[in-house]
């Protein structure tokens, strides 16, 4: 196992999302800002500010957020926190879901609510052209043409600048690719869950970046004796760091994004990114689950 470069998120690597968005594989979700639920404003707003600065001293200039969170709330923090943007800071957000209360979303893909949604992060964030917006789900009720087609007119319009997908099969992946140019996939993927793994294979093959929400799923595998466990003790890297270093050994269009709403918990994860899996570690970390 070894470490390399100043800044952590540096080590993690690059990739080009949609072609012209250079980033560090390593970045930072923005979902744990908010209140419990992830509804309402946090307990410490200062503390969060702290965090998204600090994310950007340690290298992460990739941060995805969505107007749900909160809702809004996470949105305004960044804005709060980091604007005027550094250059080659991509902010990425989400519309699709809607909030009633703490821990409920439900999808509303209509074509007048998407750009309504869009006009308001927009505005919430303080750009004039969202860099990545993502379909936060597909609406069931809502043709996919209809969802994507307004995501279309906005990107033609100048509001938008690529186009990505959230929770999404391999089918749906396709279909949406005959209609827009999608320049990434958000699923759930970590160590422990890989249900996606279709998708993500999929997206190894077409230069599709791969933004694993849930990240860090360590559980049982952490637990005391367990494989996680076992290899934090003998390398001192904590459990999520190597999940977090799995992750990024898995694969090149990988680009995980692990929130917190604590500076240290931040800095804990990024210095995931000086980590290097040699073969051995990376094979027994993949067949422990």
């Amino acid at each position: 196992m070894t470490t390399a470069l100043s800044r952590p998120a540096d080590a993690s690597g690059t990739f080009p999302i949609g072609g012209d968005l250079t980033v560090n594989r390593l970045g930072y979700g923005a979902m744990q800002l908010t209140g419990k639920g992830v509804w309402g404003e946090p307990q410490d707003p200062d503390e969060a500010v702290r965090v998204l600065r600090r994310a950007v001293e340690l290298g992460v200039n990739f941060i995805d957020t969505a107007d749900s969170y909160g809702p809004f709330v996470s949105e305004r923090l960044i804005r709060r926190a980091l604007h005027p943007y550094a250059d080659g800071l991509v902010i990425a957000t989400k519309g699709g879901l809607t909030r009633s209360g703490p821990d409920d979303w439900r999808p509303v893909g209509r074509p007048e609510y998407l750009r309504q949604q869009t006009e308001l992060s927009l505005r919430h964030l303080g750009v004039e052209r969202i860099d990545l917006y993502q379909l936060h789900r597909i609406d069931a009720q809502v043709p996919l043409a209809d969802q994507l087609g307004e995501l279309v007119k906005l990107q033609e319009e100048g509001k938008i600048r690529h186009i990505g997908l959230s929770e999404v099969t391999v089918a749906q992946l396709e279909e949406a690719r005959g209609i827009a140019e999608i320049v990434s996939v958000q699923n759930l993927y970590n160590l422990a869950r890989r249900d996606a793994e279709d998708v993500l294979e999929y997206c190894e093959r077409e230069g599709i970046a791969f933004i694993p929400w849930f990240p860090i799923a360590t559980g049982r595998l952490a637990r005391p004796g367990g494989p996680l466990d076992a290899f934090s003790r003998e390398h001192g890297a904590t459990p999520s760091q190597l999940a977090l270093a799995w992750l990024l050994r898995r694969s090149p269009v990988m680009l995980p994004i692990p929130g917190t709403s604590r500076v240290a918990h931040l800095e804990e994860n990024t210095e995931a990114a000086r980590i290097t899996l040699t073969d051995a570690e990376y094979a027994a970390l993949t067949a422990a689950v």
